[in-house]
């Protein structure tokens, strides 16, 4: 059947698109009200109006993400009643009570002590606007968790049974804390507070390369380049044990990653393959360029340990191969990249010390460039990432336990087909008004104002003349 007159495809397009644009939006918001938190905190101990003014500036970015991730979340929910209504009412005990958690719990202490961060500088005290910031940020991690919650069910579910057509709920803690849980969730979100560094870094870098602000702008390039040191490596570390996980959970899944189709024999290892041809009817690749033994030593930790190949499942059973395999190295190489650049910076800036970019920038004018191409590098990473999640978990919308073409609803081709075009051109418009917007406040830069309660003469730091200075 063609696919754009298949239900199922076109209901697989629409939530697809939904979810990758509305992902470019929440992860920056939960790093970056972590950051918002420490550099509040920093002002409320030291009162020193810098602290202040970074607060305010991000804040910005901030704002734009929040209410972009808000809009485009809603329809995704929606999604689940118009187009997955079989899945909603089989998995609606468990599935639909964290989603409502994430709501009730999660989202709207967010929204509600957002008012107070965001308008809230002159009406209450520092401390209070400080715990305000705190349970946004608080509440941004908890929306994610439970998003990971609901996701990692998907994945690898636990404490259920299927009875007459609809999970029933056996252990509410085993459903909640399932396999994927802890790797899904720890990946996830230090893939935001990475992406939130590495905005941070990139923004700073781009100013520092126009030569506007530096004295506001290099020192949080340096925090964020510091951080992302440990960060980005650790990031890789976990990535590394949530794939070995795979081949317990999600064995199919890890073979398709791998484009690995034969289980490999004893006292031989699986090979890591570079780049392949993948070819599903065959159960083979037309081409490939590998590396002996590599997957084994990956997932394993041994040369020649055992990895599950495709063929060891059911045709109907197995992933697409392309996807999974290609977003994986992308993913990988996105990472990779952001980690050296981290590194890199790191070295130079302890060997240079306080005379890096501040004294000659124009000698690190590579560096920034490079810091730049970090950050479509990491939202690459985690479209890629959630590419290798959700499309290597088919053909099952519950792993092993629902197959997706038993829970999409029966809704006319024709709906679908102008549904989907109709949320391409919404979310088009609603990408670049954001877009847009980012620009301009990059455009106009920090705002150098007093804080509130306090005056900038008492903190021994001026708002204005050399933070400034190069900005026209």
């Amino acid at each position: 059947m063609d696919l754009l007159h298949n239900p199922e495809f076109l209901s697989r397009a629409q939530f697809g698109f939904i979810a990758l644009f509305h992902i470019l939006w929440p992860p920056l918001t939960i790093g970056l009200a972590l950051i918002l938190f420490a550099l509040e905190a920093a002002w409320v101990k030291t009162r020193k109006v810098f602290y202040y003014q970074q607060a305010r500036f991000w804040t910005k970015i901030f704002l734009i993400n929040f209410g972009v991730g808000v809009i485009s979340g809603l329809p995704m929910e929606f999604s689940f009643g118009t187009n997955w209504g079989p899945f909603s009412i089989a998995s609606g005990d468990f599935f639909g009570n964290i989603l409502g958690f994430e709501t009730a719990m999660a989202f709207m202490l967010e929204a509600g002590f957002l008012g107070i961060m965001l308008f809230g500088w002159k009406r209450v005290s520092p401390g209070m606007h400080l715990f305000a910031t705190g349970m946004v940020a608080f509440g941004s991690t908890l929306s994610a968790f439970w998003i990971m919650v609901a996701n990692s069910w998907m994945q690898t579910p636990a404490g259920v049974t299927m009875q007459h057509g609809k999970f029933a709920i056996t252990s509410y803690f085993d459903a909640v804390f399932n396999p994927d849980l802890a790797h899904g969730f720890s990946h996830m979100f230090m893939a935001c507070i990475e992406l939130s560094l590495v905005v941070v870094a990139g923004v700073s870098a781009y100013y520092l390369l126009k030569q506007r602000h530096r004295e506001f702008f290099l020192p949080s390039f340096k925090w964020a380049v510091i951080a992302l040191a440990a960060v980005a490596p650790l990031q890789i570390l976990i990535g590394d044990s949530a794939g070995g996980a795979l081949a317990q959970t999600q064995p199919a899944k890890l073979a398709a990653i791998e484009a690995l189709w034969h289980t490999n024999k004893p006292d031989t290892g699986a090979p890591w393959a570079i780049a392949v041809l993948p070819n599903q009817a065959a159960q083979k690749n037309d081409w490939e360029i590998a590396v002996p033994d590599v997957t084994s030593l990956i997932v394993t930790h041994s040369l020649t340990g055992r990895v599950q190949g495709l063929s060891d499942f059911k045709p109907a059973d197995q992933p697409p191969v392309l996807i999974p395999f290609y977003s994986f190295r992308v993913m990988l190489v996105a990472g990779v990249f952001i980690a050296f650049m981290a590194v890199v910076t790191l070295w130079m800036l302890w060997r240079h010390k306080a005379q890096m970019l501040a004294a000659s920038v124009s000698r690190n004018k590579w560096l920034l460039r490079g810091w730049l191409l970090t950050i479509p590098a990491a939202y690459i990473a985690i479209e890629a990432g959630w590419l290798v999640r959700e499309v290597g978990r088919q053909p099952w919308i519950v792993y092993g336990m629902m197959r997706t073409a038993h829970g999409v609803s029966n809704v006319p081709v024709a709906v679908l087909q102008w549904s989907l075009l109709s949320y391409v051109v919404f979310y088009s418009v609603i990408g670049i008004a954001a877009l847009v917007f980012m620009r301009g406040v990059l455009r106009k830069g920090p705002v150098f104002e007093d804080p509130p309660h306090q005056s900038a003469r008492h903190t021994g730091i001026h708002t204005q003349p050399a933070v400034a200075q190069g900005s026209h």
